[in-house]
C-alpha cells in the first residue's frame, strides 16, 4: 500500500532505544512502518518512516498522533506528518514571532524601560496560556509604556536576538521555493527590520503609537488576535495559490492556536501545555529548524 504518512522523530536524546520505541507505538497505533531513512547533526538526529495504512485505526490521524505523543521518550519527540504535505511541491511556513521566531517577548523588554517588566510579564503569561482575553491584555500591557521615548524602541530591537535555528529555517524554505510568513501579536516597529533581513513573503504585527517622539500607550488600529492570524495564514495561502493542506503554522501561546489548527499541520514550539495538548506536533527543544525535517526543506 502507499505510504500516506511520515513519522519524524527529533530531540537531544536520541538513542536506538528510543527509535525502537517510536516503531513499537506506531505499531501499536495500527500503522506499518514500510521505510525508514535516518539523517541529523550534533544538535539532533532525525527518523523518518514511510507508513503503510495496516488497520482502520491508521486512518484516524489525530488518534496516531495521541498515541505517540503519550508514549514520547525523554528528550525527543515524534511529528505524524501527512506524506501529501511533506511531498508538496509549494509549501506555506507561517510563525509566530514572540517566544518562537525571536527568544524574548518584546512587550516585556519595552515594559523593562517603564520599570514594569515583572508585572506585565506575569499577564503576557496568563494570556499565553489562554486565561484573558489578548486584545484586552495587550491594551492594558501597553498602556503602561505612555510616556516613555520612542528610543527606548530602538534599544529594544538591539536585544531581540532569533531563536536558535530560525534563519536556518528560513533560509531552506526560501531556497527551496517555499513562501514564508510571520504574524504577531507583537509590534511592526520591531518585526520590520527582522522581516527585511531574513526576506519574509509576509509579515504583520501591531503598530505602536508614537506622538511627538513619545509612546502613547496606545496600538493603532484592530489588534492581531488569534482569529486575525488565522486570517492571515488563510489570505497569504490564497494569494500564493497554496491548498491550506500545504501550511505549516508554528507558535507558542494560546494567540496562535486557530492559526495552528487551520493548517495543515501546527507545530507548538516550546509551548504552553494548552497548546502543546491540541497541537498536531510539538519541538520541545530550542531549535526552531526542526521545524524543516517534519516539513522535509
Amino acid at each position: 500500500m502507499t505510504s500516506n504518512l511520515a513519522a519524524v522523530s527529533y530531540g537531544v536524546n536520541l538513542s536506538p532505544e528510543s527509535l525502537e520505541n517510536v516503531r513499537k507505538v506506531l505499531a501499536d497505533a495500527g500503522v506499518a512502518v514500510s521505510s525508514e531513512s535516518q539523517g541529523g547533526d550534533d544538535r539532533f538526529s532525525v527518523f523518518t518512516a514511510g507508513l503503510a495504512a495496516g488497520s482502520d485505526t491508521a486512518t484516524d490521524l489525530a488518534d496516531v498522533r495521541r498515541q505517540v505523543a503519550a508514549a514520547a521518550s525523554a528528550g525527543m519527540d515524534t511529528a505524524i506528518v501527512p506524506e501529501s504535505l511533506r511531498q508538496a511541491s509549494r509549501k506555506l511556513l507561517i510563525m509566530d514571532v514572540d517566544s518562537t521566531l525571536i527568544q524574548q517577548e518584546v512587550i516585556e523588554l519595552l515594559a523593562a524601560y517603564a520599570g514594569k517588566r515583572e508585572e506585565v510579564a506575569a499577564v503576557t503569561e496568563a494570556a499565553m496560556r489562554g486565561e484573558l482575553d489578548f486584545a484586552q491584555s495587550l491594551h492594558a500591557r501597553v498602556a503602561v509604556l505612555a510616556g516613555l521615548s520612542a528610543d527606548v524602541v530602538d534599544s529594544v530591537r538591539q536585544e531581540v536576538r532569533l531563536s536558535l535555528g530560525a534563519a536556518e529555517l528560513v533560509a531552506a524554505f526560501k531556497d527551496a521555493g517555499h513562501v514564508v510568513a510571520v504574524v504577531s501579536g507583537g509590534f511592526n516597529q520591531i518585526l520590520r527590520p527582522i522581516a527585511e533581513e531574513l526576506g519574509l513573503d509576509y509579515w504583520i504585527a501591531n503598530e505602536l503609537e508614537i506622538v511627538d517622539g513619545a509612546l502613547t500607550g496606545k496600538v493603532l488600529g484592530a489588534v492581531i488576535d488569534r482569529a486575525a492570524k488565522e486570517k492571515y495564514l488563510r489570505e497569504w495561502a490564497a494569494a500564493e495559490g497554496i491548498n491550506l493542506e500545504h501550511t505549516i503554522a508554528v507558535g507558542d501561546g494560546a494567540n496562535d492556536l486557530d492559526m495552528l489548527s487551520a493548517a495543515g499541520i501546527g507545530v507548538a514550539f516550546n509551548a504552553k501545555p494548552a497548546v502543546r495538548a491540541v497541537a498536531d506536533a510539538a519541538i520541545n527543544m530550542p531549535f526552531l529548524d526542526a521545524v524543516r525535517h517534519i516539513a522535509n526543506v
